[in-house]
């Protein structure tokens, strides 16, 4: 059976994302103060593989379909994009013939003007998985950038997005590669959260600050003559938690962080159902089951608010949320969707004044094990036992 890991970074840890890849369920990318660590987790152990120093503090993380695992392939390969504070973003690359590789870009006025808040690669299994990475951000914008565009944009390729412009003059010093050409597509309010789904390459679910959350089919039908490169912003379905709009509309619309307090995730084994947290309320959504955009189950969270809510994606009836707040520590509840109005298990894995910045599942083991940051600590540990 699993026991409890920790591992210490040399800084705070402001964000985490574990894996899901199926050759590369065991590691796990943090963010710190100015770098990205690659950590490799078994039973018994977390061990550093990977050291990325990006000079900035990291927002968010999200690791390419192309990532597989040492302990899977001696010909293991890491990639993954870092957001960080600047608002740039930074692709990362090592394999085991290669050492550390930093590829920015989106800096300066060709990307986002406020905080990236969120990130995901397109969902699916198809050539494009790795291509296409999208970013939500604090600025009302949603960018879905081709980390492999056909012509370089500098030497005067198409444009799908006429109000964006690459301006390399403000970028770093890039290498011959061509630099991600940004499809952009706006909102009206500040984004929180952007989420695929391993089923579908053509939609995300994205969340705002106001409690809204949009099924957005982000790419050109196939069967129209347009170029297959092309975009459009077709949001398929909006879903609505009407208290916590109400409260949006009434101020107060950050948590203790200063973050916009809005987090949702999508079901890894159905894309009809969406879950997320909005302040005091948990909500989930049946796609199949609309009434109004309405959810068709909520139920109470933290009376401080909640903040991070992810599905496990390996039981997946199991749910988890942290606490917006450290008035009670680091905590997280577990809840089971079977028996969704039933009281949560707790998990306090430290006292106050510690609260959880980043949270998620790991994607391997018949054990669900959570991986929580709480300050320079990241914390693996089991919520169950062998069945």
């Amino acid at each position: 059976m699993p026991i409890d890991l920790e591992f210490l970074h040399p800084t705070d840890i402001y964000a985490l994302r574990p894996c899901r890849n199926p050759d590369a369920t065991d590691l796990i990318a943090i963010g710190g103060e100015h770098s990205v660590e690659v950590i490799l987790v078994s039973d018994t152990a977390c061990r550093r593989i990977a050291c990325f120093h990006v000079g900035s503090r990291i927002t968010t993380l999200a690791w390419s379909s192309k990532t597989t695992s040492p302990t899977s392939t001696e010909k293991w390969t890491l990639e993954l994009v870092a957001a960080t504070s600047d608002f740039g973003l930074h692709l990362l690359t090592k394999s085991s013939t290669s050492s550390e590789y930093i590829f920015p870009f989106g800096g300066g006025l060709s990307g986002h003007h406020g905080r990236v808040n969120d990130m995901v690669f397109c969902g699916g299994w198809d050539e494009d998985s790795s291509r296409y990475v999208a970013t939500v951000s604090d600025d009302k914008m949603l960018m879905v950038w081709d980390l492999h565009p056909v012509v370089d944009p500098t030497q005067g390729s198409r444009t799908p997005s006429p109000a964006l412009e690459l301006d390399i003059s403000m970028s770093p010093p890039m290498s011959s590669r061509p630099q991600p050409t940004a499809y952009v597509i706006p909102f009206p309010h500040p984004l929180t959260t952007i989420r695929n789904h391993p089923a579908t390459s053509k939609e995300f679910i994205v969340a705002d600050a106001r409690g809204s959350i949009f099924l957005v089919d982000w790419r050109s039908d196939p069967e129209e003559e347009a170029s297959a490169a092309e975009l459009r912003h077709s949001s398929v379905i909006e879903l609505v938690e009407p208290v916590k709009l109400a409260g949006e509309i009434m101020g107060g619309n950050r948590d203790a962080q200063g973050k916009w307090s809005a987090c949702v995730d999508w079901r890894v084994d159905s894309m009809d159902v969406v879950g997320g947290v909005f302040g005091q309320k948990f909500a989930i959504w049946d796609i199949s089951k609309l009434r109004g955009g309405l959810p068709h189950i909520t139920g109470p969270s933290f009376s401080e608010g909640g903040r991070i809510f992810r599905w496990c994606p390996t039981h997946p009836d199991y749910f988890a949320i942290s606490s917006q707040s450290p008035t009670k520590g680091a905590i997280v509840h577990v809840h089971n969707y079977s028996y969704v109005h039933a009281p949560p298990t707790v998990f306090t894995l430290r006292p106050k004044p510690h609260f959880v910045r980043d949270f998620d599942f790991l994607a391997a083991g018949n054990i669900p094990r959570l991986v929580i940051a709480v300050g320079r600590i990241l914390i693996v540990f089991p919520i169950g036992e062998e069945p």
